[in-house]
């Protein structure tokens, strides 16, 4: 079979019926999932709109202040998320055109169909900060490119990738590492361009300005999750970084990457322009690979630069070495389709043999669980969690916000912001909980305390009822460790205003310490 056969009019036809199944099975998973805690989490950002939150940047919170206008159907929250791996694969079609010879465009419809094909493409559908993260990253990365080939110095363009990485930056702090694989290219290997990165960061500045002044005002609560409480305890682990590298083969897909480190840049394309994408990829995965010596990285973190990874392969790769390529990423898909099929669709009965039978059923079933709740709440009594998944959960069906009631962990702190425990001083408290609670433990925060057990198809869940709670001893014991563990703000960096520890009267961590 020659490469001749897989004309450009065929290719075409391939990915615009990939792009339509892909945009029918996303539309299909976006209506039919059940809302996840995180989800939920960040919908509570777009109902208590603010200039910013707890642990990231604000714009999904943002977004979902739009979309929440149109309604709260899982449908509607997913819209524009579904839409985003759709809109990038335009992208790659769009940047391979321009860069390939005109013999070679089947390769550039065939690329954007690979990348449509992929599991991490087609599941991009749940709203998190990811959302507007990889979309505003490939808007910066589609205007860099276009600077980067342009015959003039290409300044309009390198102006809008740097507004874009701004609003990325917005998005989530992972965008600075797209900043410095810009700044690494220009330097390294475009020193003609030594302004570029320079001009880009002055257009990225007005965002990052934004955050850094929420930051000083709200005790530097993204810094403090993204650099400090999130690392602590880190150490040197090779499981990590070995779990790093079988997951980076993974997302790019073995078959890809091999044969597009196998084969040669394709005759007519730039080998200035092959370098420039292979810098935006490469640096980041290697930065990640570094961290992941010392932490685990997720998953999601390295979405955003797939796609550039994706358009670097298409330079290099003739249509029927991609056609195969595009076959063995289908039939990745079929055991991921199936998955998401079972978590979304299948009898709940299917679960029962497995441990995670009572999440299973908690993730499917929150609606139920909240009504069970809520049957005999006590009158004036105030609904909890006792970590921010399910409270945000029971949030979004109760359709009140649902406070975590405990310490907590280091992530998802919003409650530090905007809930004041003095209010429900001598007030009634229901707590949910997974597992049948200790209530010594709840003892000494409320005159009395009792246990409420119920069961959703076949899994107890438990609640503990808490009569006039002391908020003088949960102050002392409680919010006092919330603000030693979670709120002790370096030093050198200056406290314009810390919601949390003002509210409380925890001096250490408040404006003039």
């Amino acid at each position: 079979m020659h490469a001749s056969e897989f004309s450009a009019h065929i290719s075409r036809q391939i990915f615009w019926g990939t792009f339509a199944i892909t945009l029918l099975l996303k539309t299909v998973i976006a209506a039919g999932f059940p809302i996840t805690g995180d989800e939920a989490f960040f919908y509570q950002w777009g109902v208590f709109p603010s200039w910013g939150y707890s642990d990231h940047p604000p714009m999904v919170g943002w977004l979902l202040a739009l979309l929440r206008l149109g309604g709260d159907h899982p449908l509607m929250l997913r819209s524009f998320t579904l839409l985003v791996t759709s809109f990038i694969a335009l992208g790659v079609v769009d940047v391979l055109r321009r860069l390939l010879p005109e013999d070679r465009e089947a390769s550039a419809w065939l690329a954007g169909a690979v990348y449509l094909a992929m599991p991490w493409s087609w599941m991009f559908v749940l709203v998190t900060t990811d959302t507007p993260l990889i979309f505003f990253m490939a808007i910066s990365v589609w205007c860099y490119l276009r600077a980067d080939t342009s015959a003039d110095r290409g300044t309009g363009w390198y102006v809008l990738a740097g507004l874009f990485l701004g609003l990325a930056f917005l998005s989530k702090y992972f965008a600075a590492l797209l900043g410095f694989a810009y700044a690494v290219h220009c330097f390294g290997w475009r020193r003609e361009r030594w302004w570029a990165p320079l001009l880009i960061f002055v257009f990225a500045l007005p965002s990052i300005a934004f955050n850094v002044a929420f930051n000083a005002t709200h005790g530097w609560s993204n810094v403090m999750f993204n650099v400090f409480n999130r690392n602590e305890g880190s150490h040197w682990s090779f499981s990590t970084f070995a779990v790093y590298m079988a997951m980076a083969v993974y997302l790019l897909t073995p078959w890809l990457l091999w044969r597009a480190v196998a084969s040669r840049l394709a005759p007519g394309v730039s080998a200035t322009t092959a370098r420039t994408l292979a810098v935006l990829w490469l640096f980041p995965l290697i930065v990640f690979a570094l961290l992941s010596t010392r932490r685990t990285i997720g998953l999601h973190w390295v979405l955003g630069f797939v796609p550039i990874f994706v358009v670097w392969a298409g330079l290099r790769l003739e249509a029927r070495a991609l056609r195969r390529s595009l076959g063995w990423t289908v039939a990745l898909s079929v055991p991921h389709l199936l998955v998401v099929a079972a978590v979304a669709w299948a009898p709940l009965s299917w679960w029962q043999p497995f441990k995670i039978y009572d999440r299973a059923v908690f993730l499917r079933e929150t609606g139920a669980i909240v009504k069970a709740l809520e049957q005999d709440l006590p009158a004036g009594a105030t609904l909890m969690g006792r970590t921010y998944n399910p409270s945000a959960m029971l949030a979004f069906h109760h359709k009140q916000y649902v406070p975590v009631f405990g310490v907590g962990r280091h992530h998802a702190r919003q409650d530090d912001q905007i809930v004041d425990f003095r209010r429900y001083d001598g007030k009634p408290i229901r707590v949910f909980l997974y597992d049948e609670p200790n209530l010594a433990e709840f003892a000494p925060y409320f005159g009395r305390v009792s246990l409420k057990r119920f069961e959703i198809d076949g899994v107890a869940f438990f609640a503990v009822d808490g009569e006039g709670f002391r908020y003088q001893p949960f102050h002392d014991n409680v919010l006092a460790e919330v603000a030693r563990e979670f709120h002790d703000i370096p030093r050198w960096l200056p406290v314009l205003g810390n919601a949390f520890c003002e509210r409380y009267g925890f001096a250490a961590c408040s404006p003039g310490r």
